[in-house]
């Protein structure tokens, strides 16, 4: 198997929300485990957050994500946006209209002077996304 790098994110106690959106958005399969199902943590109230989900989709991406433990800090901002880059201009239309609703769009999606059709968002999660489709040749 290839290596792999795949975007792993970071939640506060809605991660499970966050991934089925995500799920909604790209489509493929969402396998979840708790913190309880791991047993790592002692505290009832946080049972029923994800210790860990990987959602793959039927086109090979795969995005994973946690629910971060109260014992644990967690910044809201971060250097990191998520690229999603190609040829299909309907397929990535669809993934920036998923995205975008409900969030913030920084760089609107359209012909960008490099000749792509690119934009940037931020998620309805707080995810940066960036998003090109290849100008045809």
């Amino acid at each position: 198997m290839a290596t792999q790098l795949n975007p792993y994110l970071s939640f506060r106690d809605n991660a499970r929300e966050a991934m089925e959106f995500y799920r909604s958005v790209f489509g493929g399969e969402l396998n979840v485990s708790t913190f309880a199902e791991f047993g790592v943590s002692q505290d009832p109230a946080e049972a029923d957050k994800l210790m860990h989900a990987n959602l793959s989709t039927p086109g090979g991406l795969i995005l994973m994500g946690a629910d971060t433990p109260n014992s644990q800090e967690r910044s809201d901002t971060s250097n990191i946006s998520c690229s999603l880059s190609g040829e299909d201009l309907s397929e990535l239309q669809g993934y920036w209209d998923g995205l975008s609703a409900g969030g913030t769009v920084t760089v609107p999606f359209e012909q960008a002077p490099w000749g792509d059709t690119f934009g940037m968002c931020t998620d309805k999660f707080g995810v940066d996304w960036m998003v090109n489709v290849t100008a045809p040749k």
